[in-house]
């Protein structure tokens, strides 16, 4: 591509030049300040919706499978908005993701420097309630300490996982508890003040136990790049995203970008090369936000935003 190819949407020349550029507002899905964000309507087909209340009744993990950008993970987020259940605690897997790190986490090295330092005449700066200075709780330990309403948890991408993970996660899914031993080996076994993951919040563990009083909204991401355990599938209410046809496509193009985004041809397009390759929708997304910021979208423009996930393919 040449440079007059460029055209006057170039914010970067490559010429060698400097200029102070004021750059563009980015796409709705990619501002990141939460009073200038607007929040995006989830598109969504009235059977999986009838998939995601049947979890909310049951109180059930609600595993969600879909190709990449499929929205598995928007989904969490469009719960949470919509149930004003507070944001989205976040648990990203890959394959050294461990039960116990997900649940909390004990910073012994701290609590012996701190030991180290303190004055030994002092006891009371020893006692069992400082314990809990040095845990803090995981994104799934947070999800289950108690609330008055229930949170929101993402686990995201568990085909990345270690082969036992989804079974490791039987136990506390039936039962809804976890003990952290370093407290419940305290001898008088107090009431514990510790952290929580994402926020300054504390909350009580009793007797070295967390025990949720509201089973958490947990949504469970994957790729369908491996199969699940049977005891961690019945476990769990399935949802498996399909590719959105041409009707749904404008709709989440009118949810994302406004009634007026003209994107037929984009869509006719992005359809037609989706069968040839893997493509993701916020592929389709990207083009039309460029459309209606100015940018001309010739062949090498199009071919780069509609380039096929498959590593296969050229």
């Amino acid at each position: 591509m040449n440079k007059a190819a460029h055209g006057d949407w170039a914010i970067f020349r490559g010429d060698g030049s400097t200029h102070r550029a004021v750059l563009p507002e980015g796409p709705p899905w990619r501002r990141f300040d939460p009073e200038r964000a607007d929040p995006q309507r989830y598109v969504i087909g009235a059977d999986e919706v009838d998939i995601v209340n049947t979890a909310l009744h049951l109180r059930r993990p609600l595993l969600v499978t879909g190709r990449p950008g499929s929205g598995k993970t928007t989904l969490a987020h469009a719960i949470a908005d919509e149930l004003q259940l507070g944001p989205v605690l976040r648990w990203p897997i890959n394959s050294r993701s461990t039960l116990e790190s997900a649940l909390y986490r004990y910073d012994a090295v701290a609590r012996l420097h701190d030991s180290a330092i303190a004055d030994i005449a002092d006891k009371e700066r020893r006692s069992a309630p400082d314990v809990g200075r040095y845990v803090r709780l995981g994104p799934l330990g947070t999800a289950l300490a108690p609330c008055a309403r229930a949170r929101v948890l993402l686990i995201d991408e568990l085909d990345k996982s270690d082969l036992d993970l989804p079974n490791d996660l039987l136990t506390v899914f039936e039962e809804g508890t976890f003990e952290i031993p370093e407290l419940a080996r305290l001898t008088d076994r107090d009431t514990v003040s510790v952290g929580v993951s994402g926020s300054d919040e504390r909350v009580p563990v009793v007797a070295g136990r967390v025990r949720c009083t509201q089973f958490p909204v947990i949504v469970v991401t994957s790729n369908g790049e491996r199969d699940f355990p049977p005891a961690f599938l019945r476990r769990c209410v399935r949802l498996d995203l399909p590719d959105p046809g041409p009707d749904r496509l404008a709709e989440i193009v009118a949810a994302r970008l406004g009634p007026d985004a003209v994107a037929e041809d984009l869509i006719e397009r992005f359809v037609a090369l989706r069968h040839e390759g893997e493509l993701a929708t916020d592929q389709l997304l990207n083009a039309v936000h460029l459309r209606l910021a100015g940018v001309v979208l010739d062949e090498d423009r199009l071919a780069l935003l509609f380039r096929s996930l498959d590593p296969t393919r050229p």
